[in-house]
């Protein structure tokens, strides 16, 4: 079982910035796939981006490709989400999930659509919010 928890959600103004934290424990983090979601008041939850432990290879989703900057520390056992020129749509609960590289064979874009249902760990989500 691996725990997870997020931080540094706030509130901002339009074009501002934030930085996400999630630490991983419980689990071995070089085993680990992660990804960031985020689900807004009434709407769906949507996929954000994956990393890779270890390796770092990341994806993201379209909505936020040019914006947001996933990354990780792995001595730390954290990866981040650096959100850049934030806009009011991004206003959300930001959640942290991971799964065992050995439960779902490939950390790639599928995670955050399709294959969501792989990711059998997740945060208790930190509130980001933009005003305009």
């Amino acid at each position: 079982q691996v725990q997870l928890v997020e931080s540094g959600g706030g509130s901002v103004q339009d074009g501002g910035s934030l930085r996400l934290s999630c630490v991983a424990s419980g689990y071995p983090y070089g085993n680990l796939c992660l990804a960031w979601f985020r689900q807004a008041a009434g709407r769906e939850r949507e996929g954000v981006a994956t990393i890779r432990a270890g390796s770092g290879t990341s994806y993201y989703a379209d909505s936020v490709k040019g914006r947001f900057t996933v990354s990780q520390d792995n001595a730390k056992n954290t990866i981040y989400l650096e959100m850049n020129n934030l806009k009011p749509e991004d206003t959300a609960m930001y959640y942290c999930a991971a799964a065992s590289i050995f439960a779902i064979n490939h950390c790639d874009p599928s995670l955050l659509t399709s294959r969501v249902g792989a990711l059998r760990n997740w945060g208790q989500g930190t509130q980001v919010i933009v005003s305009s």
